[in-house]
């Protein structure tokens, strides 16, 4: 059934406009499924200590969970224009707190893979950044840049909110009722989705926010996977999507694939408690948002690639240093790390949506959704060596020096990537719109 439409009058051009409502809500459903994130770095150890798994088979249930949660970004964008945003993050929404409550009555590990691993990767990956970009590019003309950032620190903040109630649960009553929590809490989000969220401005008659006219709404698009796998295909022969998918990879693997899953046990392993590690990471959290919000006021009004290798290189000089930095206690030095790092870390998000908009205008929102899958092949990647190089060599150290070194390399590529010039833009958008038309 098709959603009702509003006549466009002057009786809606009054109050607040409908666009930051339904961007409100976008991010109250990113904050949600931020807090799924925080769970693997706190189920670590109480799963080695109860199910006697080796930390390699814990971190690859993790690993299944980013990739997917980067795979099924561009086909979670692509069904968003065939059966609008409010069904796909509604039963996104139910898909995680399904695989949640299943996760706590498992026995085996393939059983976390299975879980934990695809279906609360399948549901988080509907609700990624390619879901924030769908609704800037919808409902925004203007402040597209802040709006980006607000939701990008949407996944952080719940991740802030989350985590220390999530920590002081595990400590107190152990994880069952922790993931018990966030099942409950993606339930509670659903019925605002679906009264609240708008697939187009043009279901309730606005014009989208800072346009001039009334932008009328096109038809469903169907066939999303194919037109997902399209995209990719054109995209693929161009240079700048490798030099963002690459880079993004690499801001995968030194933000989910280190920090999140084992910035927690690596604390531990110096002797702090889960509980001031878990902290740690909320702090980082409280300043993230703070960092993507000033990145995507940047990124209206500076060069997006020079924004994005600065955030590069100052996060590889934090995490070579940091094996330095950790000990049992909170010193000032690790308080300015977290300071720093929580500024930097989803700051890269704004610049590579901003620069996949300028390359691949209407299909950025997909575009952005394969960068994205490529960040989390990265942070996959790490995800699972992490552990299996703490198993071989009883420290994290290696890991960090490594990845602290890659950022670099993500700074190199972020300042090679050739600005198009106005002919070149609309050559490759022409070749993008001939493909999904095909």
């Amino acid at each position: 059934m098709s959603e009702s439409v509003e006549a466009p009058g002057p009786g809606h051009r009054r109050g607040v406009h409908r666009a930051w409502w339904v961007a409100a809500v976008a991010c109250v459903a990113i904050v949600v499924a931020g807090a799924f994130s925080t769970m693997p770095g706190l189920l670590v150890g109480p799963l080695h200590d109860e199910f006697h798994w080796s930390r390699g088979s814990i971190g690859f249930a993790s690993s299944v969970n980013m990739v997917l949660y980067g795979i099924t970004a561009p086909f979670a964008a692509a069904l968003m224009d065939r059966f609008g945003m409010r069904r796909v993050v509604g039963g996104a929404l139910t898909v995680v707190a399904a695989g949640a409550l299943l996760t706590t009555v498992m026995t085996a590990a393939w059983q976390l893979t299975l879980y934990w691993g695809l279906l609360v990767g399948l549901g988080t990956g509907s609700m990624a950044m390619a879901f924030g970009a769908t609704v800037t590019n919808r409902w925004f003309v203007r402040r597209r840049g802040l709006v980006t950032g607000v939701l990008a620190s949407g996944s952080v903040f719940g991740q802030m909110v989350f985590l220390p109630v999530l920590s002081w649960i595990v400590d107190h009553y152990r994880w069952r009722p922790a993931l018990v929590t966030v099942a409950l809490a993606a339930c509670a989000v659903v019925p605002f989705v679906w009264f609240v969220l708008r697939d187009h401005p043009a279901d309730v008659g606005r014009e989208p926010y800072g346009a001039r006219d009334f932008v009328p709404k096109p038809p469903p698009t169907r066939g999303a996977a194919r037109r997902a796998l399209t995209v990719l295909r054109d995209t693929a022969r161009t240079g700048p999507f490798w030099l963002l998918a690459g880079a993004f990879a690499i801001c995968g693997a030194s933000t989910n694939g280190i920090m999140w899953t084992h910035f927690t046990p690596a604390a531990h392993d110096h002797g702090m408690a889960v509980t001031t590690a878990s902290s740690l990471l909320a702090v980082i959290g409280v300043f993230n948002v703070a960092g993507t919000i000033a990145s995507g006021w940047l990124t209206d009004r500076y060069d997006a690639r020079r924004l994005l290798a600065g955030c590069f290189a100052l996060r590889g000089v934090l995490l070579l240093f940091l094996p330095m930095m950790m000990t049992a206690t909170v010193q000032p030095s690790m308080m300015l790390f977290v300071v720093l790092f929580g500024l930097l870390d989803l700051a890269t998000v704004p610049p590579v949506l901003a620069l996949c908009r300028e390359f691949y205008g209407e299909d950025s929102a997909i575009v952005f959704g394969w960068t994205n899958a490529a960040h989390q092949v990265g942070a996959a990647a790490v995800a699972f060596l992490g552990g299996v190089a703490r198993d071989a060599f009883g420290s994290y150290d290696t890991v960090w020096v490594s990845i602290g070194s890659l950022c670099g390399v993500a700074a190199l590529m972020s300042l090679v990537i050739r600005r198009p010039t106005a002919t070149e833009g609309e050559r490759v958008l022409t070749e993008e719109r001939a493909g999904a038309a095909r």
